[in-house]
């Protein structure tokens, strides 16, 4: 475990560093609360920040300045419920969600900045408090790949999930939920209040095979959620209606995410997912810098 850890911080560092450090906004909406300069009143200045003793002192009327609070705390909500045991290409979707938390966690660090979790396998929830430091962010980051999986049949509850990062309300800040976004879309009303508070990114974890049924001929499918089997035969007929299904399935997903104001990053098995994170931060720059949407 360890050095598989050390191995994706290596690997996460020597190609995500430098994408971020200093492009998050002031987490403070309007002038910022720290003082800062104070300069001559001018016609339209808000009178509340009038300082009345560089006033007295010079006879001027004079206005202090504040700075934007630029010190950043991330919240991560981790969904590790037993669909997310799952893969058929290079990892389990399980893998990539320590990945992208890995690589959050690299992206958010240094100046200050502090990232907590909230982890739920379905059957338990664990909440990590937001601290800072490297060595701080490893660790959670091994919290993550270490928590046992839930047993199979248990269900996972995406939206309970979102709301215990919505509550009890944190200082505005980043949060991001991963998560295979499996199942019933009843997460938007949870997904679209954290978005009204925090800047807020969706990473959706992909397997080829919950898009796409290949030609198996006579499989048995189950839902690790509910312990449900059933044995299908494969035909080109159930195949199409199959990926019908998913294509529409992972529509409703991106639109319900793009209506919460969310930045949305998918993730595959069978792709190079730093590349992929790479592709949308390098957008997200574009779009803080004026030179278009992620």
């Amino acid at each position: 475990m360890e050095a598989g850890l050390r191995l994706l911080e290596l690997d996460v560092r020597r190609r995500l560093d430098g994408l971020l450090q200093g492009n998050h906004l002031g987490l403070v909406p309007g002038p910022g609360t720290e003082p800062g300069e104070a300069r001559p009143y001018q016609p339209g200045d808000d009178v509340r920040r009038m300082d009345w003793a560089v006033t007295a002192r010079t006879t001027v009327p004079h206005i202090r300045e504040t700075v934007a609070d630029r010190e950043l705390e991330t919240w991560l909500a981790i969904d590790l419920s037993p669909s997310l045991d799952f893969g058929t290409a290079a990892c389990e979707k399980r893998d990539l969600v320590v990945a992208a938390t890995a690589a959050v966690a690299h992206l958010t660090r240094g100046g200050g900045n502090r990232i907590g979790a909230v982890i739920s396998t379905g059957k338990d929830t664990v909440r990590v408090p937001a601290r800072g430091g490297l060595a701080y962010a490893r660790g959670l980051i091994r919290k993550v790949a270490e928590t046992p999986s839930a047993p199979e049949g248990t269900a996972g509850d995406l939206a309970t999930l979102i709301e215990q990062l919505r509550r009890p309300p944190r200082r505005r800040g980043l949060a991001v939920v991963i998560s295979d976004f499996l199942g019933d879309v009843d997460w938007q009303r949870a997904l679209r209040g954290l978005s009204a508070r925090h800047d807020l990114i969706a990473i959706e974890v992909l397997d080829p095979r919950d898009i796409d049924l290949p030609e198996v001929g006579t499989v048995v499918l189950s839902d690790p959620e509910t312990g449900r089997q059933r044995e299908v035969h494969a035909t080109p007929l159930l195949r199409r209606e199959f990926a019908a299904a998913a294509a529409q399935h992972r529509a409703d997903v991106a639109a319900a995410i793009r209506r919460a104001g969310a930045g949305h990053l998918v993730l595959r098995t069978d792709s190079d997912w730093v590349a992929d994170t790479v592709r949308f931060v390098v957008a997200r720059k574009r779009g803080w810098s004026g030179g278009g949407a992620a």
